[in-house]
């Protein structure tokens, strides 16, 4: 195609999930609670650890950086979502676009490398649980996170830049509920062969990579755990991994289906919707997996809200 005749839109339509008024108002309804209820869950599990000196530990440090990256992560696009359930025309220009985009990856990235981190702590808490004070310190539990924050906004930089800068020559309307990579790789008329290469290494980088430190380090504690000769042993060395297990399942497995299948156009639909359940789903369901499979976390729970109460009782 001719240089010249390449162009770029201003703004962008998302089709969202239906043009039916009264679907779209049931659908800001439920996605309504289930914003607010994330926000709820994660913004009390970083009040609860803050506030707790027992969950000073670095399985919670990481937790605490899990939720707050969850609650940043659904509110970066969440809301435009909402509006435009009550809105007649949902569009959304180049730049809220770029800077959407931009955020949203950089957040979804650093989770999955968020989650190999807390594996590593995992691993050295069943395998090397001698060393565990020494091995995981505050400067390496600092680290991690820091690394996994600041790889997770690279790659993104990376992937937004190389998306944002094809032409779409007119086309314009995504169908979807906001700006996302492969949704606006597919409005690209021209050869989009570097974007599929950045894909694929930040697929790499950020997905199968740490999917597989993930599934080393749950390697190594299996064979740890089936060492132990006592049942409650057993049993109580399982436990400290369950909900990690739970998350790291739910976070990779979806993330696999969506980034890792062809693109095609006829799987446009699908995309949408584990997309969607990946976004909304986990974050709200990851508190409830860490309090309520956690003895250490409701305890905790329990002690804050005991000393909530007998504070405003003395007042």
């Amino acid at each position: 195609m001719r240089k010249d005749n390449l162009t770029w839109v201003s703004e962008f339509v998302l089709m969202g999930l239906s043009s039916d008024r009264q679907i779209q108002a049931r659908l800001f309804v439920l996605f309504g609670v289930a914003y607010l209820l994330t926000l709820l869950g994660n913004g009390l599990i970083v009040l609860v650890i803050g506030l707790d000196r027992q969950l000073h530990l670095p399985m919670y440090f990481f937790l605490c950086n899990l939720a707050v990256l969850d609650i940043c992560y659904i509110s970066s696009w969440a809301p435009q979502m909402l509006a435009h359930f009550l809105l007649e025309k949902k569009t959304i220009s180049f730049t809220q676009c770029a800077t959407q985009l931009l955020f949203s990856l950089a957040l979804a990235r650093t989770e999955f490398l968020l989650l190999a981190a807390m594996a590593y702590d995992r691993y050295v808490a069943v395998c090397d649980p001698l060393h565990y004070v020494v091995v995981m310190g505050p400067r390496r539990c600092a680290a991690l996170a820091l690394v996994s924050w600041l790889v997770g906004l690279a790659k993104s930089a990376v992937e937004t830049a190389v998306t944002m800068r094809l032409p779409t020559c007119g086309h314009h309307v995504l169908n979807r509920v906001s700006c996302e990579t492969l949704a606006l790789v597919r409005l690209a008329c021209v050869d989009i062969t570097l974007n599929q290469a950045v894909i694929m290494a930040s697929s790499v980088v950020v997905l199968l990579l740490p999917c597989f430190l993930v599934s080393l380090s749950y390697t190594h504690i299996v064979v740890a755990i089936l060492r132990i000769h006592s049942t409650s042993g057993r049993l109580k060395a399982f436990g400290t991994c369950a909900s990690h297990l739970t998350v790291v399942s739910m976070s990779y497995g979806m993330a696999l289906v969506t980034y890792m299948q062809p693109s095609s156009t006829a799987s446009a639909e699908k995309d949408k919707v584990v997309v969607l359940f990946f976004a909304v789903v986990t974050p709200m369901l990851n508190p409830l997996i860490y309090s309520l499979r956690n003895k250490e976390m409701k305890a905790a729970l329990s002690r804050v809200l005991m000393r909530g109460l007998s504070q405003h009782f003395n007042m």
